[in-house]
């Protein structure tokens, strides 16, 4: 009978150690895609396991909410120290990981009860303490199984439907997500208590009651995932509607790159009208041996002609356009623009998509380029047979985080602007020609590459 004893000791704190062990390892797995730092997630695991082995071994009676919520508030510390960033994301991340965990441990908790009562407590399992201890060791296996199974399904639902793992949570959104966990905990709470009145009073627990706590938990499950995917559908219509405006405000730069271009050719077509004039005007300066006044007359109309035309010559009005204004926004800021880019007339690439490209390109590269009179910005374009390369550089001294979604830079700007979609539509202009971009952060350098493909 010691014997016996003494298994059923070891075959519990086993049991107790494995519980502890997969939450640790679901809490890593359900953290590590938020984690710019995946080693937050495994430290993160290992804390909660090693502080609630702590408190299992300590030699009073602590309440279960004191202990499980000292073990997450330790590991979102963790995770909060080992991946300092997006602190209101790693909030979601614990609360709703407590909550999941309490639900689906006592949804099968319930199960388990049940095959106790049927199967270790039978008259005829009492008797035979060899088979009872093989039914209470097959039981507790059953339970971690479906207990695992339910945190798994549920863990990695929401992992799937949250799609924006990498940018911040306002406070607002937070509040949205983890109202649902705090409720349910609340509500798990009372119906705790309200088990354990009906235990004492009754000396019995219905089996109505059971019933409704285990579709009630699994309730609870569903409407904390199913909130975490409204929350991304709803932010991934935002995103939608942002690219759209984007793409008219895109539309409208457009159109007042043609309006500039037409009144481009006004003025030079008013120049061309008035160039008769102002030949006569240099021949009779030059006739009158009056050479200074002729230079300086000469000087002022290259000014008159470069303030019209612009130094920029890419071989299409529209590009010219662009890189004028671009340039002139560039040098306001005191930032060195250089400017090699020329524009393929033999293809079948459209100015519309060069201008898209240009312009968020190019305010990305303005607005991200310090105005410190050390920054620079390049703009380059190649042609090698019928690949057309377009590589623009500038100065950046900031860091990146990536977006592992599309591996792009996260941008750090409000979502209420239309910043941020840029590169989005960059690539997808690239692919409409069969190419590709690229983006590479070297010696201080931000360098975007884009590659088109021509038909020949």
């Amino acid at each position: 009978m010691e014997e016996m004893r003494i298994y059923w000791e070891l075959s519990s704190n086993i049991y107790f150690l494995l519980n502890r062990f997969l939450i640790g390892y679901w809490l890593c797995r359900f953290a590590r895609p938020f984690m710019e730092n995946k080693r937050a997630s495994v430290y993160a695991g290992a804390a909660y396991f090693a502080i609630m082995q702590i408190l299992y071994m300590v030699p009073f009676e602590l309440n279960n909410f004191t202990v499980y919520g000292a073990g997450m508030l330790l590991s979102f510390l963790v995770m909060c120290w080992k991946d300092r960033r997006n602190y209101r994301q790693k909030i979601f991340i614990s609360t709703a990981f407590f909550s999941l965990r309490w639900l689906s441990a006592y949804m099968t908790n319930i199960i388990s009860q049940k095959l106790y009562m049927l199967l270790l407590y039978h008259p005829y399992m009492i008797q035979r303490p060899v088979l009872q201890f093989i039914a209470y060791n097959s039981t507790e296996i059953l339970h971690l199984f479906l207990w695992s199974a339910i945190l798994k399904v549920s863990v990695s639902a929401i992992i799937r439907a949250y799609i924006y793992k990498r940018e911040e949570l306002t406070i607002k959104e937070m509040l949205i997500l983890i109202m649902p966990c705090v409720a349910e905990m609340l509500e798990y709470g009372i119906l705790l208590y309200y088990r354990n009145f009906i235990q004492t009073e009754d000396s019995e627990n219905p089996l109505i009651y059971d019933a409704l706590a285990f579709l009630h938990y699994g309730i609870s499950i569903f409407i904390i995932v199913i909130t975490t995917v409204l929350f991304q559908n709803i932010r991934a219509r935002q995103e939608e509607k942002l690219q759209n405006e984007l793409l008219v405000m895109q539309v409208e730069n457009v159109k007042k790159h043609i309006e500039q271009v037409e009144e481009l050719y006004r003025n030079i077509r008013s120049l061309r009208h008035d160039m008769a004039n102002h030949v006569l005007t240099l021949e009779r300066l030059y006739t009158a041996e009056k050479t200074e006044e002729a230079i300086a007359y000469s000087r002022d109309l290259q000014k008159t002609l470069a303030q019209i035309t612009g130094d920029i010559k890419s071989g299409n009005p529209v590009t010219d356009v662009i890189l004028q204004e671009w340039k002139h926004e560039a040098e306001k800021k005191e930032i060195l623009f250089q400017s090699e880019f020329y524009y393929p007339t033999d293809s079948n690439i459209n100015a519309f998509d060069i201008s898209v490209i240009l312009n968020n390109a190019l305010q990305n590269a303005v607005e991200n380029t310090k105005n410190d009179g050390t920054g620079y910005i390049s703009v380059l374009s190649w042609r090698r047979k019928n690949v057309y390369m377009i590589e623009i550089k500038n100065s950046f001294a900031q860091m990146l985080q990536w977006d592992e979604r599309n591996d792009f830079p996260i941008t750090s700007k409000e979502k209420s602007d239309s910043h941020g979609y840029g590169l989005g539509n960059i690539r997808r202009i690239a692919e409409k020609y069969t190419g590709d971009m690229d983006i590479i952060l070297k010696d201080k350098e931000f360098c975007l590459s884009i590659m088109l493909i021509i038909e020949e």
